[in-house]
């Protein structure tokens, strides 16, 4: 992927989600003897950095794709990113949960507007759920972190860092399915 992509998807994102500045730790720095910054994406409307992906992604796809409707599978931050983003765009999503998903996670999917099915007892068999959607009701699927547009999203935490603080020495990612760290590493 090249770094135009997420300089794109940052233009996609403007007015849509919070520029979350970096907040200086002392506790950490201290602790560490280094300068320690924070980038609280906890802040963003959905409560995580998942909207940044979930929205450049729909918000790049093609009108056919988006009448289709959308379906994903998440427990959470995913569900909640593309939900907003969803309605945000006009777009009607279905999102697969498991049936263990806490029901403050599926209230505030639903609150997005998004039509919200629980259906097994793991993310792995919402997931396949979600799959099935697409297939037999033709809805495009939005994979939470491996696909370029979701991946260039999540970059733009990276592009902010930059913008935010001029000598960058090293920046901390913590991993799920890989998305956020991709799309940093690009961006830097």
């Amino acid at each position: 992927m090249q770094f135009e992509k997420v300089r794109s998807a940052s233009e996609n994102l403007k007015g849509i989600i919070k520029e979350t500045n970096l907040i200086h730790s002392k506790v950490f720095s201290k602790e560490s003897g280094n300068e320690v910054y924070i980038k609280p994406e906890n802040l963003q409307i959905t409560g995580s950095f998942k909207i940044r992906g979930a929205y450049n992604k729909i918000h790049n796809l093609d009108t056919e794709s988006k009448n289709k409707g959308l379906v994903a599978a998440s427990a959470g931050n995913h569900a909640q990113g593309v939900a907003f983003s969803a309605k945000e765009l006009g777009v009607h999503a279905c999102i697969v949960m498991p049936k263990s998903t806490p029901l403050i996670k599926v209230e505030a999917t639903k609150s997005y507007g998004a039509e919200v099915i629980l259906h097994g007892d793991c993310y792995d068999e919402a997931y396949e759920k979600a799959l099935e959607l697409r297939d037999t009701k033709g809805y495009t699927f939005i994979h939470p972190f491996n696909d370029d547009e979701v991946i260039a999203g999540q970059g733009t935490v990276g592009l902010e860092i930059l913008e935010q603080l001029e000598d960058v020495d090293y920046i901390i990612v913590p991993v799920g399915g890989g998305g956020l760290i991709a799309g940093i590493a690009v961006a830097v």
